[in-house]
């Protein structure tokens, strides 16, 4: 008797079990996780991240981050495609990580340039969006 007394009392109504979750689904888009927001969303409100992306890829920002999950990714692959000079550039790499038959941006890397070192480029290619995407928030 005593067990299921303690058992009830953690999980009652209005102990805020399931509040969390409500709260969370409903809070609008912050910079905090803004690069998980589809990019289109993203852009609206980022026009120096767009400016970045078209300075990157030649192509406007919407486009060029169509396909992506979100705009670091895009950002990142974006950085890859100008670091490597890759052979058929952004869109030949947006081609390998993007709709089916997608490979990770490693992946990607080893294909259109196997000299390159496929680790070291995707890290640095990451902390170049992060820092892009922290420059425009601010």
């Amino acid at each position: 008797m005593n067990c299921s007394t303690l058992i009830l009392a953690g999980h009652g109504p209005g102990s805020g079990s399931g509040m969390s979750s409500t709260h969370e689904a409903g809070a609008p888009a912050t910079h905090a996780n803004m690069s998980h927001a589809s990019p289109s969303d993203v852009l609206s409100h980022n026009t120096a991240i767009a400016g970045k992306i078209k300075t990157l890829t030649g192509e406007d920002a919407t486009t060029a981050c169509s396909g992506f999950k979100n705009l670091g990714q895009c950002v990142a692959a974006a950085h890859v495609a100008k670091n490597l000079n890759i052979p058929g550039g952004f869109d030949a790499l947006k081609a390998k990580v993007t709709g089916s038959g997608a490979v990770s941006l490693g992946k990607a890397i080893e294909s259109l340039a196997p000299n390159a070192d496929a680790k070291s480029e995707s890290k640095k290619a990451n902390k170049q969006a992060s820092d892009d995407m922290k420059e425009g928030d601010s």
